[in-house]
């Protein structure tokens, strides 16, 4: 059978082949975003074969599989790895367009060297070699990132966490690339949460105190972003089902009934949302610590799933657009108190992006419109999202590509993501609509892989 995935994959014109092959292809790798296990690095986790890799946490997979009417315990039970495989064999061939077509290539051939398609007659024959090739050195979850040119990447921790691999992987000295935390303190800021209440009582036995005021809980917030700081973060984010901000007073009142699992009302929810946004972007900006906010994922629609298997299995989908007054009032506030910290804004849902793009240039040069991101994360998605990059003037400065990923063969996505890049901006050179200069179109094309996000955060490397 052929090879798929050739060289000239995506790039559809004489200029974004020469943007790709001279100036993209070989940046470094600055993986911002993701939610890989640190413990899992530190120890150097090694895998028995590809279903391992791919199958046991990867959610974009179990979903699609779902689609296809693939039994659960194909999926997240407990079928023998080669029968998962199988399955997604059977699964990948059939979803031609999708994202996970090209990724599941490119991780294949970039890892791998493997050529051939995926598909049930090839199954057996990739997995075999997969799995002799697994045995060798250099394919341990350090290994599987060295390859692919990290240089650093972010994990998402909970401010309670103890962050003690990230210690360990600071001191060695033989894992090449920095494994930084970021703060991700959802769980004590989304008050109408069932964990609310048992995430407040971990936050206070991890930094050794009692919780029972408002004040208490910031005074313990700020004391886990200096933990965070120890082990060199540089980053915080907060998830939104839909954005909530207000300038209402009351915080402290609200945060008393919570503790005593009183129901809140819309208003009481959305302000003490706010008031917990105004306080951790002051201590973002007075900790030299970028923010993101994820807006707009609907989480957990299939409460029957949800309930059987738990959180971030494949049973979430795009929320609604987000309230650009709300948000435009909350870094009004910020900016306007000298309290706004460099901030990088992603949804979910596609129709935000012009008021995304828009916000950004509103405070300039601190605000982000973050890469294309889950449900938009393929070329289309991507394509608009660089489109409205390219409108709003933006795109020079732009921070590029994150994996979101629990795997550590997600690393294709950058190269994904970079011929889309360079695709687009060729068309542009072939449609007459800009000059044949590479010099200036090469350094944008390498400073949007990889040097933008290291100036933009911080990153000391």
């Amino acid at each position: 059978m052929k090879s798929f995935i050739k060289e000239d994959f995506l790039l559809d014109n004489e200029p974004a082949k020469k943007l790709f092959q001279d100036y993209a292809k070989d940046m470094p790798i600055f993986d911002y975003h993701n939610h890989l296990p640190p413990q899992e690095i530190y120890e150097r986790k090694s895998y028995d074969n590809l279903t391992q890799v791919w199958l046991y946490a990867d959610h974009y997979k179990w979903r699609a599989m779902r689609n296809l009417g693939i039994d659960e315990k194909y999926i997240t039970g407990d079928a023998p790895d080669y029968e998962k495989f199988e399955k997604w064999a059977y699964t990948v061939a059939r979803i031609p367009g999708s994202p996970l077509y090209h990724w599941t290539h490119l991780e294949l051939q970039r890892y791998f060297g493997i050529t051939k398609p995926l598909n049930p007659s090839t199954c057996k024959e990739i997995y075999d070699e997969c799995e002799e090739i697994l045995k060798q050195p250099g394919f341990d979850a350090v290994g599987l990132l060295n390859k692919m040119g990290v240089k650093a990447l972010c994990t998402t921790d909970e401010p309670f966490d103890s962050l003690e691999y990230h210690s360990k992987i600071s001191e060695d000295e033989a894992i090449p690339f920095k494994v930084l935390p970021t703060f991700r303190p959802d769980a004590v800021v989304h008050v109408d949460t069932d964990i609310f209440v048992d995430s407040v009582k971990k936050l206070a036995k991890s930094n050794n105190m009692e919780i029972n005021s408002l004040e208490d809980l910031k005074d313990s917030l700020k004391m886990s972003i200096g933990r965070f700081k120890d082990v060199g973060c540089i980053l915080a984010d907060i998830g939104f089902v839909q954005f909530r901000y207000s300038n209402e007073q009351g915080a402290s009142d609200i945060f008393a009934k919570a503790m005593k699992y009183e129901p809140l009302t819309d208003n009481e929810i959305t302000c003490f949302t706010g008031e917990m946004l105004r306080f951790l972007a002051e201590q973002f900006k007075k900790n030299n610590m970028a923010m993101q906010l994820h807006m707009n994922a609907l989480r957990n629609v299939n409460a029957e799933l949800f309930r059987e298997k738990g959180a971030n299995v494949g049973c979430d989908s795009v929320g609604n657009c987000v309230d650009a007054n709300q948000l435009g009032g909350f870094f009004n506030y910020l900016s306007a108190n000298d309290i706004l910290p460099k901030t990088v804004l992603y949804s979910l849902n596609p129709n935000d992006n012009t008021v995304l793009s828009s916000m950004a240039g509103n405070f300039s040069p601190y605000i982000q419109f973050g890469a294309a991101w889950w449900f938009q994360d393929h070329v289309r998605g991507i394509s608009n999202q660089l489109d409205e990059q390219f409108e709003a003037g933006l795109i020079s400065k732009f921070i590029g590509m994150l994996t979101d990923s629990r795997s550590f063969t997600s690393y294709g996505r950058h190269e994904y993501f970079r011929r889309i890049l360079c695709n687009r901006l060729g068309e542009l050179v072939d449609n007459g609509e800009y000059p044949e200069d590479y010099q200036v179109l090469g350094e944008m094309v390498k400073d949007i892989c990889f040097n933008n996000a290291v100036k933009f955060f911080g990153l000391e490397l």
